[in-house]
């Protein structure tokens, strides 16, 4: 029987929607991120996968290009540094801002701002002292207390242990 080309059926064009911050893809790519760190500790790649809930195979597909094999059959190890994309949130002048940087040396630099914004919060007045005037990654960092302080109290800055040390209810 041959098809009628008089019914047919108007298709709406598919509208491209923006990937939820937290799709199981972007999770499953954390979680293999982690287990590249905890490998980076001295775990296996397979107990890294098991603690981090990640098979041997996902961490192989996200963070593939960090790790290394000596001879086929032995064991995989990760790399000191790797050029992977983090996405990471730090305090911008007018609250938070999402950046993308590019290795591991980077984000733990990122890591040790963060480290020291915690510490100001927790009242250690010098803990930016080192930071005044420096730039990661091309981007300017925070270090004005009152700016900090006051994102803080606003819960501008998720990642802060501000509530905790403050006393407040987390």
């Amino acid at each position: 029987m041959a098809r009628s080309t008089t019914h047919k059926k108007h298709r709406q064009p598919r509208r491209h929607l923006s990937k939820p911050l937290q799709s199981p893809k972007n999770l499953a790519r954390e979680r293999a991120l982690k287990a590249l760190w905890a490998m980076r500790q001295g775990d296996t790649l397979s107990k890294a996968a098991r603690d981090n809930g990640v098979t041997a195979r996902t961490i192989k597909r996200y963070v593939g290009s960090a790790l290394v094999q000596d001879h086929p059959g032995g064991r995989i190890r990760a790399t000191k540094s790797d050029r992977l994309v983090r996405y990471l949130q730090i305090p911008g002048p007018n609250g938070p801002i999402d950046i993308n940087v590019r290795g591991s040396k980077t984000a733990s630099e990122f890591a040790r701002y963060k480290a020291a914004v915690n510490r100001l919060l927790a009242g250690d007045r010098n803990a930016l002292a080192d930071w005044n005037g420096k730039k990661i990654g091309g981007i300017a960092l925070v270090t004005d207390t009152k700016t900090l302080v006051q994102q803080a109290h606003q819960e501008l800055l998720p990642y802060s242990l501000y509530r905790f040390l403050s006393g407040g209810a987390a």
